[in-house]
């Protein structure tokens, strides 16, 4: 395989993109709408403007914030060690920065929008919320799920709760969920333990864990402060997300963009271990760019790529926390050859830079709509990656001098028992690439990929799930929807 993850940056770049962003958070602060939060920044050595709510933080108190994350990240006992969440998965212990070629991808989403087998694009209900865990639990290089469509007929204020209900129903591969407010997570919290069996085990192996975003550029709003908080005070991990903009909420330059948002999460660095010293934090950016003709935010076009290996070097090299990244995605609204490229390009870069993990899969349009025939073919492209990243063995066994012997010159390796013992482990085969003549593939019923891909997805498609959990545990689960629906919807 291969031995070392592309780099963009130096690690002397890299150190004048993090001391940009220290300074960053000295000069200019970050808007922090809570008081509850000032409570505890102010206790940490931090100025607070009371008026204007902008919190300054101190290079030297920050840097000494970042130092205690990367200890804690050294200690291999370290609980939990790992966490799904709604886009990929992050890790809670230092490991040496390299290509994973254990990357996990993740079909979340939340999508409020769903392309259908029938091309209709539509919102959601929760017969689409079923099948879409279906498809992901038959579909084998799909390790984890949020949900790929949330069902639009249930009510928001409790749609969070009701979706993680039905994710725990249906699937052992957990991801995270979508949280809305922090009256949601004690809910989220009780179906984790139902599932986990105490909150014990939940804590050393958290589930339908929620997590904070910043609003770039240098805001962390009311809402997302106290889902932050609470999750921190009960003691289970989070990273502040952040998704800086390029050309509109950061500047437009890579190195701007990364400095923002690497200050706006290291942030909630602070306010965490000011919270609880011995809480489980992270740090986290989605940096992109402004489409300057449409206004959206760029998913995946090709000056993103080289920002998403940078933003893998920061995070997993220079602050030693290993994470996913939003990988596998695409800008275009059609299962077209634009998808393809951008699909595979979103995926190579990131997993070649060193990420644990890309997510969320299945998706058109930005991530704003989910496709049943997408997600088998990203489920096809994450196998394809795998097989790439397979070490090449060298050793007697596979020199095969014996058989190369044998064979000599002018013969054919074709009937060889030791063609016949290592071609499986050697080659990937696949149901949808196709590698045959042109007068056999057109003499098929089904022809090219994205047909075959629709007829898989269409036979997946008509069966629901069934629970995986006996009943006396969805009867606990469905208790904890009707509590909450009585306290969220009054």
């Amino acid at each position: 395989m291969l031995l070392e993850p592309i780099r963009v940056l130096t690690q002397d770049e890299m150190e004048k993109i993090h001391q940009a962003s220290i300074t960053i958070l000295e000069e200019v602060g970050m808007k922090i709408d809570s008081e509850k939060a000032h409570d505890y920044l102010k206790k940490a050595g931090c100025k607070i403007d009371e008026n204007s709510m902008v919190v300054k933080f101190p290079k030297k108190i920050m840097q000494q914030y970042v130092d205690k994350m990367r200890k804690d990240y050294e200690n291999p006992e370290r609980v939990p060690g790992k966490m799904s969440v709604r886009y990929s998965h992050i890790r809670f212990r230092k490991e040496k920065h390299k290509i994973h070629p254990d990357f996990t991808a993740s079909s979340g989403g939340f999508c409020c929008y769903i392309y259908d087998l029938e091309g209709r694009r539509r919102s959601p209900n929760m017969d689409d919320v079923h099948r879409s865990i279906n498809m992901v639990n038959k579909l084998d290089s799909i390790d984890y799920t949020g949900l790929p469509v949330s069902d639009q007929e249930t009510p928001y204020e409790i749609r969070p709760v009701k979706m993680a209900a039905e994710l725990a129903k249906y699937t052992t591969k957990f991801g995270g969920v979508e949280t809305f407010k922090k009256q949601d997570i004690p809910y989220l919290i009780e179906i984790g333990t139902i599932i986990k069996g105490s909150m014990e085990t939940l804590k050393k192996e958290p589930i339908l864990v929620g997590y904070a975003e910043a609003r770039s550029p240098l805001c962390f709003d009311n809402n997302m402060v106290e889902i932050f908080i609470e999750y921190i005070k009960r003691g289970f991990p989070q990273t502040l997300d952040t998704m800086p903009n390029g050309g509109a909420t950061v500047p437009v330059t890579a190195a701007g963009n990364l400095a923002v948002g690497i200050a706006e999460t290291l942030s909630a660095v602070v306010l965490a271990y000011a919270i609880d010293e011995n809480a489980a934090v992270g740090v986290d950016i989605i940096p992109s760019y402004f489409d300057m003709q449409s206004g959206l935010f760029r998913y995946a076009s090709a000056e993103r790529m080289p920002l998403l290996v940078a933003r893998v070097q920061m995070i997993s090299e220079y602050y030693g926390c290993p994470s996913g990244v939003h990988g596998g995605k695409t800008d275009s609204c059609f299962i077209n050859v634009q998808t393809g490229i951008e699909k595979a390009m979103s995926t190579v870069f990131p997993v070649l830079a060193g990420a644990v993990g890309i997510g969320t899969v299945g998706h058109l349009e930005n991530a704003l709509t989910f496709s049943p025939q997408q997600l088998v073919i990203d489920n096809e492209v994450i196998s394809y990656m795998r097989s790439t990243l397979k070490p090449i063995e060298i050793n007697d066994r596979t020199l095969a001098l014996d058989t190369i012997r044998k064979v000599g010159i002018g013969g054919n390796y074709l009937s060889e028992m030791h063609t016949a013992e290592h071609f499986k482990d050697e080659i990937f085969f696949s149901n949808l690439f196709e590698t045959q003549t042109w007068e056999s593939v057109h003499s098929e019923g089904i022809k090219g990929m994205n047909n075959k891909a629709y007829e898989e997805a269409k036979s997946i498609w008509k069966e629901k799930p069934e629970p995986i959990i006996d009943s006396d545990k969805i009867n606990a689960i469905d208790r904890v929807v009707a509590q909450a629906e009585k306290e969220l919807l009054s």
